[in-house]
């Protein structure tokens, strides 16, 4: 029997609790396979971990981290922590480290999903970001002079490498010809004169390995316009850092909310761990309460499920969320529920025992 080892990073908020039925998701899919199965070891990191410890993870967390085959994690962010810590000190230094340049969110309006876009088909919503998840605009690179003093500078540079943007868009080729879809390049050429040029140009050189791939290139601010008026349009996405990050959200409202957006961060090497986790982010308002929707985590764990070669499950709880949508069973007040985060959670592994034929019926 094969055994996938994960690590599992809660985090903060209501990153416990939705990550608490993912667990509980991918156990019951281990359970009714019978092929494989989920070694979990939980890590207690985050802005808890920080206020205690004057950091976000363990010194030698990363070093911990590398015998696993992929990590679970949950949303980062608590008040009393900055932003920029909780995020810079545990998911950026994951995603630099373990070298996971690809950032894959799928951005598809499921059955059953609230969409706020008027008259645009279900079919029109089916998009799949490639965001470069290592660099770019989140490289870290800059200076702060003369700080606390009138004439202070804060300069931030954005860092694009051939090796980085290279790798990025050919994973991103790769994806088109293997699906037989559109690739759309989006950058912001005309105003950044350096980094998006240089991102349009690599573009357009891996494109001649590819003349099957039918391309389009946009600038950022009319990507996001043809996002709401014409969805259509986009199948595979390639981005840098920033706007990958921003356009993702966009999607996400599009689609059913931030409680439906997950994301892996992928080493497509697998040399390093890969990281999935829902998008949606801590909301310590709602903590505690039983309200968070969990849906995103389950999404995430399918990724997670396809990345480890079990795609027909993968699919299976794509179609599992997708009926509870329509049904309107078992939803968050998000979604216009009652249900707590843990009975969304039950109800998912109750669909997958009856698709199973382990039970008749989902009350």
């Amino acid at each position: 029997m094969t055994t996938h080892k994960v690590a599992v990073i809660p985090g903060d908020g209501i990153g416990p609790e939705v990550l608490a039925e993912g667990v509980k998701v991918l156990n019951a899919v281990a359970d009714l396979d019978g092929g494989f199965r989920f070694d979990f070891t939980h890590f207690p990191w985050g802005c808890k971990y920080y206020l205690e410890h004057g950091r976000m993870m363990a010194e030698d967390g990363i070093e911990q981290l590398k015998a696993f085959d992929a990590i679970f994690l949950g949303a980062v962010g608590y008040p009393g922590v900055p932003d920029h810590i909780s995020l810079w000190d545990l998911l950026l230094v994951i995603r630099k480290q373990f070298d996971q340049y690809v950032n894959l969110r799928p951005v598809k309006l499921l059955k059953g999903a609230p969409c706020p876009l008027k008259d645009v088909a279900r079919e029109d919503i089916d998009m799949l970001f490639v965001r470069e998840n290592s660099e770019g605009e989140y490289a870290g690179s800059g200076s702060w002079l003369y700080k606390g003093q009138p004439h202070e500078v804060v300069i931030q540079n954005g860092v694009f490498s051939r090796h980085g943007c290279e790798r990025v868009i050919r994973y991103a080729y790769e994806l088109a010809r293997e699906q037989k879809k559109t690739l759309t390049s989006i950058s912001k050429g005309n105003a950044l004169n350096y980094s998006m040029v240089f991102w349009d140009q690599i573009f357009a050189e891996v494109g001649k390995e590819y003349p099957d791939v039918k391309t389009y290139s946009y600038l950022v601010d009319a990507a996001s316009m043809f996002m709401v008026k014409d969805p259509g349009r986009f199948e595979i996405v390639v981005t840098s850092n920033l706007f990958g990050d921003i356009l993702t959200d966009l999607g996400a409202a599009i689609s059913g909310g931030m409680g439906l957006a997950a994301g892996a961060n992928l080493n497509p090497e697998r040399r390093f761990p890969s990281m999935f986790e829902p998008i949606h982010g801590s909301a310590p308002d709602i903590a505690g309460q039983g309200k968070a929707n969990p849906l995103a985590a389950v999404w995430s764990a399918s990724q997670m499920l396809e990345f480890f070669g079990h795609k027909e499950w993968a699919d299976r709880l794509i179609r599992i969320i997708e009926e509870m949508l329509v049904a309107k069973t078992a939803l968050t007040p998000d979604l216009g529920g009652t249900a707590k985060t843990f009975q969304v959670g039950d109800q998912v592994v109750r669909r997958l025992l009856l698709t199973m034929g382990k039970i008749t019926d989902t009350i």
